[in-house]
């Protein structure tokens, strides 16, 4: 009989991000937010999380868009 292993969840290193970027990071890029709905749930600006998340993006080596 043959078993398969398991695949295990790959977590990104966030470490290099302010506790401000990896906020917004995590709610945009993991648990599906969008920005403008994260805007308004934290009462942050659109602009201020599209920027949090620009730089989150930028240090962890992503693209910008």
């Amino acid at each position: 009989m043959r078993y398969q292993s398991d695949l295990f969840e790959y977590e990104e290193d966030l470490s290099p991000l302010t506790d401000a970027q990896r906020e917004v990071y995590e709610a945009v890029e993991q648990d599906g937010y969008g920005v403008r709905e994260y805007a308004r749930k934290t009462g942050r600006s659109k602009g201020t999380v599209g920027n949090l998340l620009r730089r989150a993006r930028r240090r962890l080596g992503g693209d910008e868009a």
